[in-house]
């Protein structure tokens, strides 16, 4: 026997289009959905699900009932084991009154303790003394006392053992505490202390609406010396960042509702935009977007529009989103917002109708790509155009929907002029490892076991990017003249990649593959001054190109041999002249008498790594 409570939870909790999604083709219908009905022949649809009532009815057979009524008929359980059935797909758990404790969710005290945190962060928020300052930051961020509560913000007082001290009183395991990264130790002293002090907190929740981590916002009058602005919890047995959003749990039905969802960068833009009525709205939990996260979002819509700053950083984030959004065969657009503006203040300062106005005219990933390399004149010069190619492949490479990508490669081959077979055919090549591939191709062909890296390598991108380290100026240029699709080493790939999402980098990221932070670690310890740098950095670009188009080179000799449409080879054989053409423009390979010239060495350990 299963209590009402824990029934009328599950209930609430679980998905009911989700659930019978699984089992029905089912098609938006206005609010509703509708598909041809599963327990009796028909060809004109007549089942129908109603969301927002949790029920479904066909109007031929007469069936209906809630989620449970339908997993029953549909697969053959009993009442009790289709609440277990859609407990385990909610998160909810489900205990009998005669079950045994041993036989508990092992996770539960972990749930327990921040079930505990996140009131004890929401009673120091209304605390009339305590939460005297952070209510004003909210107030002032346009957020009341009733946004607050609905999305049951807190707040961490900036003391090192409030919440730890209140915890022990209830008798809470501080082991557990630490485990989930509610308490936090430091190289100096192994006594816990408060991972969270002085920030508004946002409880993260799963789908199932338990709390599953907290990030924090330090705000005025509360800063450390270094402190990040923002903080999340550490992963732990309950919460792995790269396949949660925020606001997910509160957000999916209005998400499948409006056939549409809003990603934002923080947890102040999704909640300033909830507030303002826009209900579809999540955030990535401080890292960039992962095939996870774009697969979660798939369950509800296809269309996503990524509302990220459109600074160099932001717009970096907003293209590395849209292609891991296209690989999933999801739709993602651009909202380019005015100059120094966020989602938040635009929000706030202009209302929702001038927000809605730019999500209005939101862009194709690919159009916005266009649209920039156009405004920075990267159609104005053969070297150029081949660039840009080389910059908008990704994108194509990543578009699932094969009718997507048959527009895209148009488009493409529209605005460069490239044939629209050189694309196809550039297309079928080995994709590279990027942002969010790793490893080398399947299909590529393994290196001599004991070849050396040659100074194509170890030279021209050791020191372009030792370079960047030592002057950022150079990171921005290097990102306008060549792709991590050009580096050969993936360690330095990896580096590259890296740089051009974080300019300011000084240290290896979260997640960075452990042999390219050791690389970026010596790199960033290396005394070496470079001398006559404008040059040498030419020149580092221009031998990492010329690598890049011997290899395209390469690869098209070998697709002429294999090919035996004759259009096909026309194609191919143009774009290796083309190839050779610019490869030529380059000039001859100079690099070792540059690195001779301005004593630019190799590091001796990178043929053994």
């Amino acid at each position: 026997m299963i209590p009402d409570d824990v029934v009328d939870e599950v209930r609430a909790r679980a998905d009911i289009v989700d659930v019978i999604g699984e089992h029905v083709a089912l098609k938006r219908s206005g609010k509703d959905f509708k598909a041809n009905c599963p327990f009796h022949e028909e060809r004109t649809p007549s089942f129908y699900v109603v969301p927002e009532k949790g029920f479904y009815k066909c109007f031929g057979c007469g069936k209906s009932g809630d989620v449970f009524s339908f997993v029953m008929e549909r697969m053959g359980l009993d009442f009790v084991d289709a609440v277990k059935h859609v407990a385990a797909r909610c998160g909810v758990e489900v205990r009998e009154a005669t079950r045994q404790h041993g036989e508990d969710d092992p996770y539960r005290a972990l749930y327990e303790l921040n079930a505990f945190a996140r009131e004890f962060f929401r009673e120091r928020l209304v605390d009339e003394k305590e939460g005297s300052v952070a209510r004003r930051y909210l107030e002032g961020r346009g957020i009341g006392a009733e946004v607050a509560e609905r999305f049951g913000l807190g707040f961490a007082p900036d003391e090192w053992r409030a919440l730890r001290d209140a915890a022990a009183r209830l008798g809470h395991d501080e082991a557990l505490m630490l485990e989930v990264g509610l308490l936090g130790t430091s190289e100096r002293s192994s006594e816990p202390y408060d991972r969270f002090r002085g920030r508004i907190i946002f409880p993260i929740e799963g789908l199932s609406g338990r709390v599953v981590a907290f990030g924090g916002r330090i705000i005025a009058g509360a800063e450390h010396k270094e402190a990040p602005k923002y903080l999340n919890s550490p992963e732990s047995p309950i919460y792995h960042k790269g396949t949660t959003l925020y606001g997910l749990s509160w957000a999916r039905h209005a998400i499948r509702r409006e056939e549409c969802v809003l990603v934002v960068e923080g947890y102040m833009d999704a909640v300033s935009l909830a507030a303002h009525g826009f209900e579809n709205v999540v955030a990535p939990l401080g890292t960039a977007m992962t095939s996870e996260q774009a697969s979660l979002l798939g369950r509800y819509t296809e269309r996503v529009l990524l509302l990220f700053d459109s600074d160099a950083a932001g717009l970096r984030a907003t293209f590395r989103a849209g292609d891991v959004l296209l690989e999933q065969g999801l739709h993602p657009a651009v909202v380019t917002l005015p100059p120094g503006e966020d989602p938040d203040t635009l929000v706030r300062g202009q209302g929702a109708k001038v927000l809605q106005g730019f999500l209005d005219h939101a862009v194709d990933v690919l159009d916005r790509k266009l649209q920039i390399l156009e405004a920075k004149d990267f159609f104005s010069t053969i070297e150029r155009t081949r660039s840009a190619v080389d910059r908008l492949l990704p994108t194509l490479r990543a578009a699932a929907d094969p009718a997507l990508r048959d527009i895209y490669v148009a488009k493409v081959a529209d605005r460069t002029g490239v044939r629209r077979e050189t694309l196809e055919a550039e297309l079928r090549r080995p994709g590279p490892s990027g942002p969010h591939r790793r490893g080398p191709s399947a299909s590529s062909p393994p290196p001599a076991p004991s070849a050396p890296r040659l100074a194509s390598v170890g030279g021209g991108e050791r020191t372009l990017l030792l370079l960047m380290t030592k002057s950022r100026e150079f990171v921005e240029r290097a990102g306008e003249r060549i792709s991590a699709e050009d580096f050969v080493d993936p360690a330095y790939r990896t580096i590259f990649q890296a740089f051009l999402d974080e300019p300011e980098l000084r240290g290896p990221p979260p997640g960075m593959d452990p042999v390219a932070a050791r690389s970026l670690d010596e790199l960033l310890a290396d005394p070496q001054e470079i001398g006559h740098a404008a040059k040498v950095f030419e020149d580092s670009v221009a031998r990492i190109r010329i690598a890049t188009l011997d290899r395209q080179t390469e690869e098209l000799e070998r697709l002429l041999v294999q090919s035996d449409d004759e259009d096909e080879k026309r194609a191919l054989i143009e774009e290796k002249v083309r190839l050779a053409g610019e490869r030529r423009a380059l000039g001859p390979d100079d690099w070792t008498m540059t690195a001779r010239r301005f004593r630019v060495k190799p590091n001796p350990n990178e043929v053994d790594r």
